[in-house]
């Protein structure tokens, strides 16, 4: 397959492109294309035959059930049996943005795009693109991250293309995107609304509407069945193995330090994914991502999977990151280490 690559301006994109990239989804091709969050791997999200495409592109286990995404917040009716008040009121705070809501689908929703669940995850993306993109379309969007599976998602064109390229249709490129994590995943089919995944709208933001909001015991680590992406299979996931250092700040440098001596010593090829503070400290034969300043929540999760993937050509044997606090966007981000390392954590 010859996959068509889009350059487009993320403020002023070119209509033309646009319509070109919808009139493929309709004819059930496959489309990434750029968000807030991450780039999304698109096709008619209601054409079975069309969704089943992305699970053969990405390598998806076929019971990992995809997100819909629409254009306006109109068009839910059209896919959720039930809007719960509580989906009701997030949806009047954060839509457009990065929040996926769970409710009861519809009939006509294929079980392709739910993994055969009684429910559906439904977004509407703040990206224009995006937007612009479904608009033209005509039809909601299925649309898990642009990788393959596995993979950390790709938060640039050039990261799509070097995971799908040939396997899918086209390729729309606008620059690297903003939130840099996928959206937040709340199941509002539950008598508490409950946290499947977190993202770019905070724990903290979702309590401010909600007042209470439960956390999913999958995200951490307990066995699951995936009611939503990301919950039960190994995801984010460098080429070399990753292992989190877990602990208080005083003593992060120490353990991380720690760890790192003992595989040069054994004669590995070292990577570490720290903060700005951290990277000064480490010996020199280490090759380092920094991913932004302790604190810097917003900016860690922006650069992390760029991190991730910059290690998968330096002959790295392991890697080593830096956790940091689980405050706001950190949730977020410390749930996609702990996914990519596949729960090798280091605590002291």
């Amino acid at each position: 397959m010859r996959t068509v690559y889009y350059k487009v301006d993320p403020v002023n994109p070119d209509r033309g492109v646009l319509t070109a990239a919808a009139q493929l989804l309709r004819q059930g091709g496959l489309v990434a294309f750029p968000t807030e969050t991450v780039y999304g791997l698109g096709a008619n999200g209601l054409d079975a035959r069309a969704v089943a495409g992305i699970f053969r592109a990405k390598g998806r286990p076929a019971d990992n059930p995809l997100i819909l995404h629409i254009d306006a917040p109109g068009q839910l009716a059209q896919l959720a049996a039930a809007v719960p008040a509580s989906a009701r009121a997030l949806i009047d705070r954060y839509w457009p943005g990065p929040l996926s809501v769970v409710v009861q689908r519809q009939p006509q929703v294929p079980d392709a795009v739910t993994g055969g669940l009684d429910t559906v995850a439904v977004r509407l993306p703040d990206s224009l693109i995006a937007r612009e993109l479904i608009r033209l379309a005509g039809v909601p969007v299925a649309a898990p991250s642009a990788n393959t599976s596995g993979r950390p998602s790709p938060t640039t064109a050039r990261a799509v293309e070097t995971d799908l390229a040939g396997r899918i249709d086209a390729i729309i490129d606008a620059g690297p995107c903003e939130i840099g994590v996928e959206s937040t995943v709340v199941d509002c089919t539950t008598p508490v609304p409950t946290l499947l995944r977190p993202g770019g709208i905070t724990y903290e933001m979702l309590l401010a509407v909600l007042g209470a909001v439960e956390i999913d015991p999958a995200l951490a680590g307990s066995p699951a069945v995936p009611r939503s992406p990301g919950m039960k299979y190994t995801h984010y996931a460098p080429a070399a193995p990753l292992f989190l250092i877990e602990t208080g700040p005083q003593h992060t440098a120490v353990l991380l330090l720690r760890e790192i001596t003992r595989a040069l010593a054994a004669g590995k090829t070292v990577g570490a994914i720290v903060s700005a503070e951290t990277a000064p400290v480490l010996p020199a034969p280490v090759i380092t991502a920094v991913y932004g300043p302790q604190g810097g929540a917003g900016v860690i999760a922006a650069n992390l999977y760029n991190a991730l993937r910059s290690f998968d050509h330096k002959g790295v044997d392991v890697i080593y990151a830096e956790g940091i606090a689980e405050q706001g966007l950190g949730l977020a981000v410390m749930n996609r280490l702990r996914k990519a390392s596949g729960y090798r954590i280091i605590r002291e």
